[in-house]
């Protein structure tokens, strides 16, 4: 299993939103890095859920439930997109200032390469966040 982190802006789509829903595709990927890791996703993969410019916080996990396939709303073969279903709203959410103080948390690619909107994540950052967000 691999692990992620994608990021939404929650005026555009908010983790209340997605689970409301159910189950979204995750499009909007317009950068050649990002789309490789949409590409590299498999079913049952894990994904942090990150609140974007409004919160800058991980809300949620997400589980990709359908691997890379065209984006439908361009015309352009170049991009794709993967279905996501969410699993679980964190206790807390874990914030990008909590991030950035913790030293496993260091090389995160959140903090390396911050404007990226679909990153890898090792296990051990994946268990992590994970664990901050579900202290009490």
């Amino acid at each position: 299993m691999n692990y992620w982190l994608v990021k939404s802006e929650p005026v555009k789509y908010s983790w209340e939103q997605f689970e409301k829903d159910g189950r979204t595709f995750w499009d909007g990927v317009r950068n050649f890095q990002a789309r490789n890791n949409l590409q590299a996703m498999k079913n049952g993969d894990l994904v942090l859920y990150y609140h974007s410019n409004d919160g800058k916080e991980v809300v949620g996990i997400a589980k990709v439930v359908r691997e890379a396939y065209p984006d439908p709303t361009v015309d352009d073969p170049t991009w794709v997109v993967v279905d996501l279903g969410p699993e679980s709203r964190l206790k807390k959410p874990v914030t990008l200032q909590q991030i950035k103080s913790d030293e496993r948390l260091q090389q995160i690619a959140l903090l390396r390469q911050s404007r990226l909107s679909v990153m890898p994540l090792k296990p051990e950052e994946f268990d992590a966040v994970v664990g901050m967000g579900m202290e009490e």
